[in-house]
């Protein structure tokens, strides 16, 4: 077997017929403006919310450790975004292939973490939904046992094109998208995601069926307006969280299995498109599953305005101890006639007093 470890990237880049610029065209300034801009929102996003989760007694509980979870997972992801963004367009030339096996592998890695990440919060929610519960009953043992294997998994997953699951031994079976991956390698890749998200889609969808159930029984005890409200709310999360994986994922997962079942299939033409779209389902993450929780969005708050506040009661104990000192002035310049004026009122009295007694 001939291995090309001796070659440079554009060899397999040529060989794939992905074609690498020397110098940077329309299309690479405008996909890799996009992918820092998204890079930028996905890192602050999941920053603010693991802090919010951090400070907050009140989301010390398994589910919000897994989200804060996911938010490490999606926070990871948007570094290696932020990674790959800096080493793309005309600078892949310069990578080696061991270099282009750690970018490809931090995105891999990441990205699997988030989809995992995703079922794990969708089984709990199983879980507690249907045991009629607010908060799980995991331990923080089971729950920490969780998240080491969720990154064990995403770890492995991204190390396997590495330990010898790539082309360099085989070109002829370079896939187009990724050069020195095997096509079967992103046919694997992908079948998997894909299970993923039915697992997804099967768990939330009987979720919505028991409520729906559920709240067909109470109805009898409660109006009917309260009914159609919960379920309307039921299904607009639902309909947000598998709509915005629906979204972001399909359309690079499909790419995928294009690249690695149909060898004559033009998917070079979206690629970078479709891998920015994937990238932003790592900041809606957020927004889905922590900021339409109120005490999260009051945490949120409370963390945005806090350099507000500080700068604020700075200026304030600034001000008061000016107007203090100002005061302070005025009533030492003003001191002696307040006490001769206070004198005279006295003995006034007095006089009045005596002429009083005297009558």
């Amino acid at each position: 077997m001939d291995c090309h470890y001796n070659e440079s990237i554009t060899f397999f880049y040529n060989l794939s017929k992905k074609n690498i610029s020397d110098t940077w065209r329309t299309k690479d300034v405008v996909v890799v403006s996009m992918g820092l801009l998204v890079c930028f929102f996905v890192i602050f996003a999941n920053i603010l919310v693991m802090m919010a989760i951090f400070m907050n007694r009140r989301f010390h509980y398994p589910i919000y450790y897994l989200l804060g979870n996911l938010a490490a997972a999606d926070l990871f992801s948007g570094i290696s975004y932020l990674y790959l963004m800096f080493h793309t367009g005309p600078w892949t030339i310069k990578l080696s292939i061991y270099q282009w096996f750690v970018r490809q592998g931090l995105i891999d890695t990441s990205l699997t973490a988030s989809v995992i990440n995703l079922m794990a919060i969708a089984l709990e929610r199983h879980q507690t939904i249907f045991t009629m519960q607010l908060h799980s009953k995991m331990t923080n043992h089971r729950v920490v046992l969780l998240i080491i294997g969720i990154w064990v998994i995403a770890i492995v997953m991204g190390l396997v094109p590495t330990m010898g699951w790539h082309c360099v031994c085989n070109i002829q079976k370079c896939s187009n998208m990724a050069p020195l991956y095997s096509r079967s390698y992103l046919v694997f890749w992908a079948v998997l995601n894909l299970l993923t998200f039915t697992v997804m889609v099967a768990v939330y969808t009987r979720i919505f069926i028991y409520v729906r159930r559920k709240n067909h029984r109470m109805s009898q005890h409660t109006s009917q307006v309260k009914h159609k409200e919960t379920v309307f709310n039921l299904m607009k999360t639902v309909v947000m969280i598998l709509g915005c994986f629906v979204v972001c994922w399909t359309p690079g997962l499909v790419l995928l299995l294009l690249d690695g079942l149909c060898e004559t299939c033009n998917v070079l033409t979206y690629e970078k498109f479709f891998l920015v779209l994937a990238e932003c389902n790592s900041f809606m993450n957020p927004i889905i599953y922590s900021y339409r929780d109120k005490d999260m969005r009051d945490t949120f708050k409370r963390i945005l305005c806090y350099p507000c506040r500080r700068s604020q009661q700075t200026g304030e104990h600034s001000g008061v101890r000016f107007n203090t000192l100002e005061q302070e002035a005025r009533r030492a310049r003003g001191g002696g006639d307040g006490q001769a004026n206070g004198g005279q009122v006295v003995l006034k009295e007095g006089e009045k007093m005596l002429d009083s007694s005297e009558s």
